[in-house]
């Protein structure tokens, strides 16, 4: 082989990359309009943003409702405190049976139990909520 071929590395270069570049200012109630259309079409990039506005291509604007991403979130982190609380079952299990007699570890799984119920309970009862809620969320999107 007497033709090495070298690996430059790095990105494959793009058949027609965007060179040219203009600047645009605002005043600052153009900058407050335009920083609110931004936020609402979803866009990653302002200059995608401007490209896709400036040469009228279609954008979606999303609305997202603060009170279903603060629902999502909660119910996230609940949901994660709920399977911690399942581990720790496990581990109180075990350390009820080595160090209490049998009576007494019975009486404190029997006392467990009842605490687990409820916790099912409240479970069933979230997701009951979160069918609700997203019932309504469907329907609003229609």
């Amino acid at each position: 082989m007497s033709e090495k071929r070298r690996n430059k590395g790095g990105r494959n270069p793009k058949l027609d990359p965007a060179v040219f570049r203009y600047t645009v200012r605002f005043s600052e109630e153009e900058h407050n309009r335009f920083l609110s259309m931004f936020e609402k079409s979803g866009v990653y990039a302002k200059s995608v943003f401007l490209k896709a506005h400036f040469f009228g291509q279609p954008f979606k604007v999303l609305k997202v409702d603060k009170t279903l991403v603060d629902y999502y979130t909660k119910l996230s982190d609940f949901h994660a405190q709920f399977r911690a609380i399942g581990t720790n079952y496990n581990q109180v299990v075990k350390e009820l049976r080595l160090h209490f007699s049998e009576k007494k570890a019975m009486a404190l799984l029997y006392k467990l139990e009842q605490q687990t119920v409820e916790l099912v309970k409240l479970s069933r009862r979230i997701v009951e909520l979160s069918r609700e809620m997203q019932e309504k969320w469907s329907q609003k999107s229609v």
